[in-house]
């Protein structure tokens, strides 16, 4: 493999490692951005709400916009917009400074959500092997790493700006000089140059949304459990299973750190037993760990669930992605950033809907909605194995493409 792959892969781990300690440092604060611009619970939701909606909308617009330009050219933009909306958060002091904050935050991430994603699958579709699963590992190493710096933050009673503001010192000039080594790549495993040319391959095999929509409700099913376990896990272990305050905090990084290692191996996985049975194996280990929380008697059996949920969940969003890509390789960059609004539509619905059967029902009981949704995904299983590109031992493409440069013109 090229020294210029070998770079355009280390380059794009480190755009998401950096998309995961900024989204962690976010999320992970709000409390303490509730607490700076007086928010009030009111009013919070809307603001939340507000963020995946406009990711949503970016990643339309990133959909339109990689017609025209390479998709390595809206990372290299949006991942910089990210940083500074991130900091732009920890430096307002009006309710609207931080709507506006967020919402470019919000445009932003749509718009880089998708991009890494378009390129993270045309990479592994020249490699000719899984290396989705190892992208998003990445990213969970640097929402642990971000979780870890808030902590921090919160701990020495630091102020949201002078958190933020070393983060985004160190993040911003090195994402923008990895920038240079991203590698865009067409159908077929072409690569693309950073002139934005498209090879004449990425007209044919146009999307048919009727092929995508089993993906789209995977990943739907997918963020549902996931924005469960980030929303609920804390609330769950205290005020059902009994755990002291301290212990609650406990699940979430359980939950992230299994998720990093379940990604870590999950190529290898891929590689040897296929990526219908990866995610058949992930989403029989998710809903058996959404069972266990159910009917957990006291905390550490409820943590044991969440461990497994980790270990379930990690793999099938990475490998949503990538099928797309193999159902569509002439259209991959169009079915990402569709498939990509799905990501927010889970993250809307997730936690909304464990609170509404919480209240009216008991949250024992809304622990099962999740797991029968993820269950579902066993009847969408066979949309990760298209053909011809089924990655797997015995499966492996020959690596036949035509590597070409780097995108690096700023």
């Amino acid at each position: 493999m090229t020294d210029v792959l070998r770079r355009g892969r280390a380059s794009l781990a480190f755009s998401f490692f950096a998309q995961g300690v900024a989204f962690a440092l976010l999320v992970t604060r709000i409390p303490a951005i509730q607490d700076r611009y007086g928010i009030s619970d009111a009013l919070l939701p809307a603001f939340l709400a507000a963020v995946p909606v406009l990711a949503g909308v970016g990643s339309v617009v990133t959909e339109k916009l990689v017609k025209r330009v390479p998709p390595s050219r809206v990372l290299r933009w949006s991942q910089p917009v990210v940083l500074l909306a991130l900091l732009g958060v920890g430096s307002g002091d009006q309710v609207a400074e931080v709507g506006v904050a967020l919402g470019a935050f919000g445009l932003a991430v749509g718009a880089l959500d998708a991009s890494m994603n378009m390129l993270g699958v045309s990479l592994q579709r020249t490699y000719g092997r899984s290396i989705m699963l190892g992208f998003h590992a990445v990213y969970s190493l640097g929402g642990i790493i971000g979780a870890s710096l808030a902590w921090v933050g919160a701990h020495w009673h630091l102020s949201l700006f002078v958190l933020y503001l070393p983060v985004v010192a160190v993040l911003l000039p090195a994402v923008f000089v990895g920038s240079r080594w991203y590698v865009d790549g067409g159908a077929g495993g072409e690569a693309v140059d950073g002139s934005g040319a498209k090879k004449e391959a990425d007209e044919a095999g146009p999307l048919v949304f009727k092929l995508l929509l089993p993906l789209c409700l995977v990943m739907t099913f997918a963020y549902i459990g996931d924005s469960t376990v980030s929303n609920w896990s804390a609330k769950y272990l205290q005020d059902v299973l009994g755990s002291s305050e301290q212990l609650s905090t406990v699940p979430y990084n359980v939950y992230m750190v299994t998720t990093l290692l379940g990604r870590s191996i999950g190529d290898f996985g891929v590689r040897r037993f296929g990526a219908v049975a990866v995610v058949r194996a992930g989403a029989v280990v998710a809903a058996v760990g959404f069972g266990v929380v159910a009917l957990a008697p006291g905390a550490w059996v409820g943590m044991a669930g969440f461990t497994l949920l980790g270990l379930g969940l990690c793999v099938i969003v990475p490998q949503t992605f990538a099928a797309a890509g193999r159902l569509f390789p002439g259209a991959s960059d169009t079915a990402i950033a569709r498939l990509n609004i799905f990501n927010y539509v889970g993250f809307l619905i997730g936690s909304p809907l464990v609170g509404v059967l919480g209240d009216a029902w008991n949250y024992r009981g809304a622990m099962l909605v999740p797991m029968v949704l993820v269950l579902l995904t066993l009847k969408y299983a066979r949309s990760f194995a298209a053909e011809p590109d089924r990655y797997g031992e015995g499966h492996e493409r020959p690596r036949t493409a035509d590597v070409g440069r780097g995108s690096n013109g700023l």
